[in-house]
C-alpha cells in the first residue's frame, strides 16, 4: 500500500473563543472585590486606561481663564457693635487678670512624635506571651524556651509541640522547659499554654480558686460524659445531686475553651452588596451598587493622536491601538456585567416576590434554568452571574444562589424550597424544651403535620448544614 501526501480543503464550524468573550466571561464571574482589583491592575498595565474623575469637565468659553473678573460688590467693613454691661464689676475683672508673672512667652521647641506609634496594629499572642515573659526577668535560658513555646501556639494558644521536643531544641533538660512552661501558664489570657482542653479549663478552675471541686472533678475524669450530655453517669459517679452538677457545669460553660483566639490576626471580611433591592409605596427598585468602582474612560491624548495621524512608529501605533482595544472591551464588559446583574435580578424578583414581601417562609423553589429561560441566557451564564454576588434586600443581605432551592414535595402534592424547609427546622428547635430536645425524627412529623412530607435522614441532613447538634447533645439539666 502506497502513502502519499495530498492537499484538500475542509470546512467546518469551530466555535472560538475571542478575547472580547473571554474577558467578559471573566469579570462575569469575579465577585466585587476581585472586579476592583481587576481594575486597579488594568489601571496600571494600560496607559490607554485612565479613570474619569467627577471634577473632570470639558473647558469652554464659559470656564475660560482669560475672561475679565467680574465685578465684586463692595465688601462693607467690619464694625464692632457690641456693647459693654454698665453694670460690669471692674476691680474683681482687673484683680483677676492683673496677676503678676511673665508677660511674654517663648515658644518651646519640641520633636513632634514619629508616625511609629500611631501605626494601628493589633498584638499578636506571641508578642503579648514575650513580653509577660520579659516583665518577669528572666534568663538567657528561660527567655530562649518561652521563645520557642510561643512559636508552638497555635492560634487557639494551645501547645502543639510536646515539651520533650522544645527541652531537646532549647538544649535544656526537660525540668527546666516544664518549668518555664507552668511560669508561662500562668500568663494573661488565663488557660494560655495548655496542652489540651482539660489543662486548659483545669489552669481556668485554680485561677477561680475552685481546685478540688466538684468542676475540677467533671473535668479531670468525666469530660467525656459531659461532652455527651450525660449527666446520670456524671451524678452517679461523683454521688452528687442534680443541682450540684448543674451548678458545676455552668461554671465549666462559662469557661473560655480556646484562650488564644482574642488575639487573632484574622480581619474580619465586610460584605459588599452588588445590588440593592427596595421597596418605594408598592413596587420594588433595583438599584446596581456602582459606588467604589472607578468610571473609566480611554485616554484622550493616544485617542486624538490616532484621529489626527500623527506621525509615529509602526510598533508604537499597533502597541497603541492594542491598549486602545483592550480598554474599550475592558468598559465594556464592566457595563455588561453590571446590566447583566441587574437582569438576573429582576427576574428572581418576579419569580420570589412573596420572599421580598413577607420573608423566608414564602421562598419558592427555583433553578437556574427558570432565570436563564425568562431573560433569554445560557445556565452557565447565569451561575457565573450569581456566584460570590450579593443584594440587600427588606429582609436582609443575601448571595443571589441563595434563591435558588430545590424543592420538597407537600402532602397535598404542592412544592416547598429547601430553605424554607430549614428555616422551620430552626423554629421547631428553638421553641422545643431543652429538657427533651426533639429528635429527628420527631421533628420530621412536626414538618408532615405542617404539610411538609420528609424524611428523617433529610431533617438530620438539613440540622447538620445548619451546624445544629443532634437531641442528645442539646439536651440540658
Amino acid at each position: 500500500m502506497a502513502l502519499e501526501l495530498r492537499q484538500q480543503l475542509k470546512l467546518s464550524q469551530q466555535l472560538i473563543m475571542t478575547p472580547q468573550l473571554q474577558m467578559a466571561i471573566k469579570l462575569l464571574q469575579l465577585s466585587r472585590l476581585e472586579l476592583m482589583d481587576t481594575i486597579q491592575q488594568e489601571l496600571e498595565e494600560n496607559p490607554a486606561l485612565e479613570e474619569a474623575l467627577d471634577s473632570d469637565v470639558e473647558s469652554g468659553p464659559e470656564n475660560s481663564t482669560d475672561s475679565a473678573p467680574a465685578e465684586t460688590s463692595e465688601i462693607k467693613e467690619v464694625t464692632i457693635e457690641e456693647k459693654i454691661n454698665e453694670d460690669l464689676d471692674w476691680s474683681s475683672f482687673i484683680d483677676e487678670y492683673n496677676t503678676p508673672g511673665r508677660t511674654s512667652y517663648e515658644t518651646e521647641r519640641f520633636e513632634s512624635p514619629g508616625f511609629e506609634p500611631f501605626v494601628s496594629k493589633k498584638d499578636s499572642l506571641q508578642d503579648h506571651l514575650l513580653w509577660q515573659l520579659l516583665m518577669q526577668g528572666p534568663t538567657l535560658e528561660q527567655e530562649r524556651i518561652g521563645s520557642l513555646i510561643t512559636g508552638n501556639l497555635n492560634q487557639d494558644g494551645y501547645l502543639v509541640t510536646p515539651i520533650e521536643e522544645i527541652a531537646r531544641v532549647g538544649d535544656v533538660p526537660p525540668e527546666t522547659a516544664e518549668t518555664v512552661l507552668k511560669l508561662m501558664q500562668g500568663f494573661d489570657p488565663v488557660g494560655v499554654c495548655a496542652r489540651d482542653l482539660s489543662e486548659c479549663l483545669l489552669i481556668q478552675t485554680e485561677y477561680l480558686g475552685l481546685k478540688n471541686s466538684l468542676v475540677t472533678e467533671i473535668i479531670t475524669n468525666h469530660l467525656n460524659h459531659l461532652e455527651n450530655r450525660n449527666y446520670k453517669a456524671i451524678s452517679r459517679a461523683l454521688k452528687a445531686t442534680k443541682e450540684e452538677i448543674a451548678a458545676a457545669i455552668n461554671v465549666i460553660r462559662s469557661l473560655e475553651p480556646r484562650p488564644g483566639r482574642q488575639y487573632t490576626d484574622e480581619e474580619p471580611q465586610y460584605i459588599t452588596p452588588d445590588i440593592y433591592v427596595y421597596k418605594l409605596g408598592d413596587e420594588f427598585v433595583i438599584t446596581v451598587n456602582d459606588d467604589g468602582l472607578p468610571k473609566l474612560r480611554v485616554n484622550s491624548y493616544y485617542r486624538n493622536a490616532m484621529k489626527r495621524g500623527e506621525k509615529i512608529p509602526d510598533s508604537a501605533k499597533e502597541y497603541v491601538q492594542e491598549k486602545m482595544r483592550s480598554a474599550a472591551w475592558l468598559i465594556r464588559s464592566i457595563h455588561q456585567r453590571q446590566k447583566t446583574i441587574y437582569r438576573v435580578m429582576e427576574s428572581i424578583l418576579r419569580y420570589q416576590g412573596d420572599f421580598f414581601e413577607k420573608g423566608i417562609a414564602h421562598l419558592k423553589p427555583m433553578v437556574l434554568r427558570d432565570v436563564a429561560e425568562d431573560i433569554g441566557m445560557h445556565e452557565s451564564t447565569i451561575s457565573r452571574v450569581t456566584t460570590n454576588k450579593y443584594a440587600h434586600t427588606p429582609q436582609g443581605i443575601f448571595e443571589l444562589k441563595y434563591f435558588f432551592n430545590s424543592s420538597i414535595r407537600r402532602v397535598n402534592g404542592d412544592a416547598i424550597a429547601s430553605a424554607s424547609v430549614q428555616d422551620k427546622i430552626r423554629h421547631i428547635v428553638e421553641s422545643e424544651n431543652s429538657k427533651r430536645p426533639f429528635s429527628d425524627d420527631k421533628i420530621a412529623k412536626i414538618l408532615k403535620e405542617q404539610n411538609i412530607d420528609i424524611a428523617r435522614r433529610t431533617v438530620a441532613k438539613y440540622r447538620e448544614i445548619m451546624k445544629i447538634l443532634p437531641s442528645s447533645r442539646r439536651k440540658q439539666l
